[in-house]
C-alpha cells in the first residue's frame, strides 16, 4: 500500500530538471567544502617559483640551440636548393621560401623565448 508522500514526490523524482538541479547543488556544496578545507597554498607557490627559476636557467641554452638548428637548416637547405637547381626541378622557389621561412621562425623564436620567460641577458 502506497502512502501519500510517495505519490506527492513521484513527479519531482522523475523530473530531469530537478535531478540536474540536485546534482549541481551537491557538486557545488562539495566544491565549497573542499575549498574551505584546502588551507595553505604556500607549498604550491614555493614549488612554482622554484620551477620558474629552474626553467630560467635553461633559456640561454635553448636560445643557442635554436640558433644552431637554424644554421643546420640553412646549410642543408642550401645544399638541397643547389641540387634542385642543377637538376632543373620546377619547385626551386618553393623550397627556397620554405627554408628561409624555417630559418626566420627559428631566429624569431630564439629572440622571443627569453622575453616569454622574463629572462634578461
Amino acid at each position: 500500500m502506497k502512502s501519500n508522500y510517495q505519490d506527492f514526490f513521484k513527479p519531482f523524482i522523475t523530473s530531469r530538471r530537478l535531478q540536474t538541479l540536485v546534482g549541481l547543488l551537491v557538486c557545488g556544496t562539495v566544491t565549497v567544502l573542499a575549498q574551505n578545507t584546502a588551507g595553505d597554498y604556500s607549498a604550491g607557490t614555493t614549488a612554482l617559483s622554484t620551477v620558474t627559476e629552474e626553467i630560467a636557467k635553461y633559456v640561454p641554452y635553448v636560445v643557442k640551440l635554436c640558433y644552431a638548428i637554424a644554421g643546420i637548416v640553412a646549410v642543408v637547405g642550401a645544399i638541397s636548393v643547389y641540387i634542385k637547381m642543377n637538376n632543373e626541378e620546377q619547385d626551386v622557389k618553393k623550397s627556397i621560401m620554405m627554408i628561409v621561412g624555417a630559418c626566420i621562425f627559428l631566429v624569431a623564436a630564439a629572440q622571443a623565448l627569453p622575453l616569454f620567460f622574463g629572462v634578461t641577458s
